[in-house]
């Protein structure tokens, strides 16, 4: 947010006005002075207060500002809608839009990636951790079921045929959801194999099953 000007008897008068301009409290501006202000001799020469001040930019500011930056780079029209957790540790992203499919892109890969750029500029201007999610038309929830369901069937064919079955490379997010939705299948095992960013899943058969 751009700084505004404001000029009072007082700084702390100045400040004040600049409150309730901005309409918010102390612990959420910042602002510098410009002029002191003086009260002269009985009146005589007497000079207002003068200073700058804004609202300070918070966590959803830096991330709505750099996906705006990107979609305008993009020439796409995106509503960004914001929810952050009580604690402010982990932010959810949604985005809407007429072509959303350019934004998930093969696999989610695109998806991803916005994700990933947008955890890398927050974190350049925050000193916490904070944790960016970003979704769009619920694709990470489809793409969970998709790969839950995948999963399942791959462990019926290697039960069938007890043969090892390796998956196409995923991110560590995906391989996790396999992993997971297999984890308690007492037939089969399932580890990862390869390096970034071919890293896979495999599924074999357990020796005792």
């Amino acid at each position: 947010m751009d700084f505004i000007e404001i000029s009072a008897k007082t700084v702390d008068d100045a400040v004040t006005e600049g409150l309730i301009k901005l309409g918010t409290t102390s612990d959420k501006i910042e602002f510098e002075v410009i002029e002191k202000g003086s009260s002269g001799f009985f009146g005589i020469g007497s000079k207002p207060a003068k200073i700058r001040i804004r609202k300070k930019s918070t966590i959803e500011d830096y991330v709505r500002n750099f996906l705006n930056d990107v979609f305008r780079a993009m020439d796409m029209q995106v509503e960004i809608l914001i929810n952050k957790s009580e604690d402010e540790k982990n932010i959810d992203v949604e985005l809407k839009g007429s072509d959303m499919g350019v934004l998930i892109g093969k696999r989610g890969q695109t998806l991803d990636s916005l994700q990933y750029l947008t955890n890398l500029a927050v974190g350049k201007q925050v000193n916490e951790y904070v944790k960016v999610k970003i979704d769009t038309e619920d694709y990470r929830k489809r793409r969970k079921e998709t790969l839950e369901n995948l999963a399942k069937n791959i462990a019926y064919k290697v039960k069938r045929t007890k043969r090892a079955v390796s998956l196409e490379p995923m991110n560590p997010f995906e391989r996790r959801i396999i992993h997971s939705a297999l984890q308690g299948d007492r037939y089969v095992n399932t580890h990862s194999e390869g390096d970034e960013p071919y890293r896979h899943v495999v599924v074999t058969l357990k020796r005792n099953g």
